[in-house]
Parts: structure tokens; sequence; C-alpha cells
């Protein structure tokens, strides 16, 4: 039993958290995303399920514990909308609102297309697939260093 910690943290998220290092990638995806097929390139080969939590959320429980990284061209990176990726959704203004005052010196909020997104995430530490329905839900963390 622990004290301190969000009891929406489950173990398996938690012990994931405690192995990545820093530079370490962490994909929060939408329902619809193909979850298991990117978590087989992951080092974690099982996807982290959260029903019932929107992407906010996670990443919210994510970002209470793990740094973000200032050290890189980015700390997150959002998927784009195909033919408009310039445009910030309102799942992906929800998860920057989380982000933002979490931000370390220096670091980034970023984006990138759904395709090349597909492949970064098949080559991060793991995948965690919360229950978001708004489209284009998926984010990818980068793990900071705790001074």
């Amino acid at each position: 039993m622990l004290i301190g910690l969000d009891p929406r943290l489950t173990p398996d998220l938690l012990y994931t958290l405690a192995r990545m290092g820093h530079g370490d990638e962490i994909a929060v995806v939408d329902r619809n995303y193909p979850s298991a097929t990117s978590a087989a390139g992951c080092l974690v080969k099982d996807v982290i399920h959260y029903p019932g939590h929107d992407a906010a959320t996670v990443v919210d429980l994510i970002t209470q514990v793990m740094p973000l990284d200032s050290f890189h061209s980015y700390c997150a990176l959002r998927m784009e909308i195909d033919n408009a990726p310039d445009t910030v959704s309102d799942v992906h203004q929800a998860v920057w609102d989380v982000l933002t005052p979490r931000l370390p010196e220096g670091g980034v909020l970023s984006s990138i297309g759904r395709q090349e997104f597909y492949r970064h995430a098949a080559i991060c530490f793991a995948v965690v697939q919360c229950s978001e329905d708004r489209p284009f839900g998926c984010f990818i963390l980068r793990k900071g260093v705790v001074f």
C-alpha cells in the first residue's frame, strides 16, 4: 500500500513508469488506435488499458509522477489531424492544458502526422490505451529527469 499517489494509478502503469529512463517515451492512445499492433514493437509488449478514462485524465495521471523532457526537440507529441496538421482539436487542447503547467524550462509541445505517429509509437517504451472517443486523441510523452 502506498500513500500520496492518485489511486487511479495502476500497478502496471507505475511499474512501467518506474522502469523508464530519461528519453524513453510512452504513447497514450485513444480507443480506436491499433494499440496491440504498436505495443508488439515496444519494450512493454502488453497494452496498459485505462478503460473509462479520457486522454487528458491519463496524461494527467502520468505527468503527476513522471517529469517531461527538456533536452530534446519536444517533450510531448500529438497526432495531427489528417489534411489539417495545424488544427488543434478539443482533445489536443485538453491535453495541452494539462501539460502546459508541467512543462520544464525549454519544454516543447509538438505534433507529427498520423502515419508517422504509428511508426513512432511502435518503438516507444509502452502503450497506454484509454477510452478517449475524440478522433486523433493520441499522444507521446517523453520522460525527463528529476533535478
